[in-house]
Protein backbone atom coordinates (compact mmCIF):
# COMPACT_ATOMS: atom_id res chain seq x y z
CA UNK A 1 0.00 0.00 0.00
CA UNK A 2 3.10 2.27 0.94
CA UNK A 3 4.75 1.50 -2.56
CA UNK A 4 1.51 1.79 -4.58
CA UNK A 5 1.38 5.48 -2.76
CA UNK A 6 4.61 6.16 -3.40
CA UNK A 7 5.93 6.56 -0.48
CA UNK A 8 9.79 6.71 -0.54
CA UNK A 9 11.51 3.40 0.09
CA UNK A 10 13.60 5.07 2.52
CA UNK A 11 10.55 5.55 4.41
CA UNK A 12 9.35 2.08 4.18
CA UNK A 13 13.15 0.46 5.19
CA UNK A 14 12.76 3.16 8.47
CA UNK A 15 9.62 1.42 9.46
CA UNK A 16 10.49 -2.47 9.25
CA UNK A 17 13.72 -1.16 11.68
CA UNK A 18 11.74 0.96 14.13
CA UNK A 19 8.19 0.32 13.73
CA UNK A 20 7.41 4.23 14.37
CA UNK A 21 8.25 7.18 12.82
CA UNK A 22 8.50 10.69 15.20
CA UNK A 23 5.32 12.45 13.90
CA UNK A 24 6.00 15.89 11.94
CA UNK A 25 3.33 17.61 13.88
CA UNK A 26 4.88 16.34 17.32
CA UNK A 27 8.53 17.40 16.32
CA UNK A 28 6.60 20.78 15.40
CA UNK A 29 5.74 21.33 18.72
CA UNK A 30 8.72 20.66 20.73
CA UNK A 31 10.21 23.35 18.18
CA UNK A 32 7.99 26.05 18.74
CA UNK A 33 8.42 24.52 22.85
CA UNK A 34 12.04 25.73 22.38
CA UNK A 35 11.27 28.58 20.80
CA UNK A 36 9.13 30.06 23.75
CA UNK A 37 11.47 29.00 26.05
CA UNK A 38 14.35 30.64 24.66
CA UNK A 39 12.55 33.68 24.12
CA UNK A 40 11.50 33.70 27.88
CA UNK A 41 15.33 33.08 28.53
CA UNK A 42 16.61 36.33 26.57
CA UNK A 43 13.83 38.64 27.74
CA UNK A 44 12.27 37.69 30.86
CA UNK A 45 15.15 35.85 32.38
CA UNK A 46 13.39 36.37 36.06
CA UNK A 47 10.14 34.58 34.64
CA UNK A 48 12.39 31.97 32.99
CA UNK A 49 14.31 30.75 36.05
CA UNK A 50 11.48 31.28 38.64
CA UNK A 51 9.35 28.99 36.53
CA UNK A 52 12.18 26.17 35.72
CA UNK A 53 12.97 25.86 39.87
CA UNK A 54 9.47 26.12 40.45
CA UNK A 55 8.50 22.89 38.03
CA UNK A 56 11.74 21.48 37.35
CA UNK A 57 13.93 21.69 40.94
CA UNK A 58 12.93 18.91 42.91
CA UNK A 59 15.98 18.38 44.72
CA UNK A 60 16.50 22.28 44.88
CA UNK A 61 18.37 23.33 48.66
CA UNK A 62 19.04 26.67 49.25
CA UNK A 63 21.98 25.76 51.86
CA UNK A 64 24.01 24.99 47.93
CA UNK A 65 22.49 27.18 45.79
CA UNK A 66 21.28 30.41 47.21
CA UNK A 67 24.70 31.07 47.88
CA UNK A 68 26.29 33.10 46.19
CA UNK A 69 28.52 32.80 42.77
CA UNK A 70 31.63 31.79 43.94
CA UNK A 71 29.90 28.85 46.49
CA UNK A 72 27.91 27.68 43.51
CA UNK A 73 31.39 27.31 41.10
CA UNK A 74 32.44 25.41 44.15
CA UNK A 75 29.67 22.68 44.81
CA UNK A 76 29.13 21.83 41.30
CA UNK A 77 32.71 20.93 41.01
CA UNK A 78 32.12 18.66 44.66
CA UNK A 79 28.62 17.23 42.30
CA UNK A 80 30.65 16.71 39.58
CA UNK A 81 33.93 15.22 40.36
CA UNK A 82 31.98 12.97 43.19
CA UNK A 83 32.48 9.10 41.54
CA UNK A 84 30.02 7.53 44.19
CA UNK A 85 27.43 10.76 44.03
CA UNK A 86 23.91 9.99 44.59
CA UNK A 87 20.92 10.28 42.54
CA UNK A 88 19.70 13.16 44.48
CA UNK A 89 23.22 14.43 43.99
CA UNK A 90 23.59 14.04 40.61
CA UNK A 91 20.03 15.61 39.70
CA UNK A 92 21.23 18.33 41.63
CA UNK A 93 24.28 18.75 39.00
CA UNK A 94 21.89 19.92 36.75
CA UNK A 95 20.15 23.00 39.07
CA UNK A 96 23.37 23.90 40.20
CA UNK A 97 24.48 24.57 36.32
CA UNK A 98 21.32 26.61 36.04
CA UNK A 99 21.85 28.62 39.35
CA UNK A 100 25.50 29.41 38.06
CA UNK A 101 24.00 30.51 34.42
CA UNK A 102 21.76 32.51 36.27
CA UNK A 103 24.26 34.06 38.62
CA UNK A 104 26.27 35.11 36.31
CA UNK A 105 23.23 36.69 34.72
CA UNK A 106 23.44 38.93 36.92
CA UNK A 107 20.35 37.63 39.07
CA UNK A 108 20.54 36.64 42.53
CA UNK A 109 18.10 34.63 44.97
CA UNK A 110 16.02 36.77 47.56
CA UNK A 111 16.22 35.46 51.03
CA UNK A 112 12.97 33.71 52.27
CA UNK A 113 10.20 35.83 54.03
CA UNK A 114 7.73 34.86 55.82
CA UNK A 115 5.54 36.93 54.58
CA UNK A 116 6.08 37.13 50.94
CA UNK A 117 7.41 33.87 50.21
CA UNK A 118 5.22 31.09 48.64
CA UNK A 119 5.15 28.06 49.50
CA UNK A 120 6.34 26.33 46.97
CA UNK A 121 6.95 28.88 43.85
CA UNK A 122 9.76 30.69 43.00
CA UNK A 123 8.60 34.20 43.07
CA UNK A 124 10.04 37.15 40.17
CA UNK A 125 11.06 40.43 41.98
CA UNK A 126 12.76 43.42 40.52
CA UNK A 127 15.62 42.84 42.75
CA UNK A 128 15.75 38.96 41.96
CA UNK A 129 14.10 35.61 42.77
CA UNK A 130 12.13 35.26 45.94
CA UNK A 131 12.83 31.50 47.66
CA UNK A 132 9.74 29.48 48.80
CA UNK A 133 9.30 28.36 52.02
CA UNK A 134 9.85 24.63 51.05
CA UNK A 135 13.52 25.67 49.67
CA UNK A 136 14.45 24.92 53.58
CA UNK A 137 16.07 21.84 54.00
CA UNK A 138 13.40 19.79 56.11
CA UNK A 139 10.20 22.24 55.79
CA UNK A 140 8.13 20.12 53.88
CA UNK A 141 5.04 21.45 51.60
CA UNK A 142 2.13 20.82 54.42
CA UNK A 143 4.52 23.00 56.52
CA UNK A 144 4.99 25.57 54.27
CA UNK A 145 1.63 25.72 53.25
CA UNK A 146 0.34 25.98 57.59
CA UNK A 147 2.41 29.19 57.61
CA UNK A 148 0.75 30.32 54.84
CA UNK A 149 -2.61 30.21 56.62
CA UNK A 150 -1.41 31.64 59.58
CA UNK A 151 0.14 34.75 58.27
CA UNK A 152 -3.51 35.55 56.99
CA UNK A 153 -4.46 36.15 60.46
CA UNK A 154 -1.67 39.48 60.34
CA UNK A 155 1.75 39.70 61.91
CA UNK A 156 3.43 36.75 64.01
CA UNK A 157 3.91 38.87 67.35
CA UNK A 158 6.55 36.66 68.79
CA UNK A 159 8.37 33.31 67.80
CA UNK A 160 6.43 31.55 70.36
CA UNK A 161 3.19 32.97 68.68
CA UNK A 162 4.36 31.47 65.22
CA UNK A 163 5.51 28.21 66.27
CA UNK A 164 1.50 27.92 67.65
CA UNK A 165 -0.15 29.46 64.61
CA UNK A 166 1.93 27.52 62.05
CA UNK A 167 2.34 23.93 64.30
CA UNK A 168 5.79 23.46 62.42
CA UNK A 169 8.46 21.74 64.47
CA UNK A 170 10.86 23.12 66.64
CA UNK A 171 13.91 21.96 64.47
CA UNK A 172 12.41 24.11 61.60
CA UNK A 173 12.04 27.06 63.69
CA UNK A 174 15.77 26.76 64.57
CA UNK A 175 16.98 26.55 61.39
CA UNK A 176 14.99 29.46 60.22
CA UNK A 177 16.57 31.37 63.43
CA UNK A 178 19.59 30.42 62.56
CA UNK A 179 19.13 31.84 58.79
CA UNK A 180 17.99 35.17 59.85
CA UNK A 181 14.45 34.55 58.47
CA UNK A 182 12.82 35.25 62.18
CA UNK A 183 14.95 38.23 62.46
CA UNK A 184 12.85 40.95 64.06
CA UNK A 185 10.36 39.01 65.76
CA UNK A 186 10.75 38.61 69.36
CA UNK A 187 11.05 35.67 71.02
CA UNK A 188 7.94 35.35 73.46
CA UNK A 189 5.86 38.15 74.99
CA UNK A 190 6.75 36.98 78.68
CA UNK A 191 8.30 40.08 80.60
CA UNK A 192 11.16 39.72 82.72
CA UNK A 193 11.08 41.69 85.87
CA UNK A 194 14.67 41.79 86.75
CA UNK A 195 15.57 42.94 82.84
CA UNK A 196 13.18 46.16 84.07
Amino acid sequence: LMRENNVPEWYIESCKKIKYLFPKAHAVAYVMMAFRVAYFKVYYPKAYYATYFTVRADEFDADYMAVGKEKIKENLLEFRDKEDATTKEKNMVTILEICNEMYARGIEFLPIDIYESDSTRFLPKEDGILLPLNSIAGFGGQAAESVLEARKDGPFRTIDDFRERTKVSKTIIQIMREKGYLSGIPETSQVNLFEL
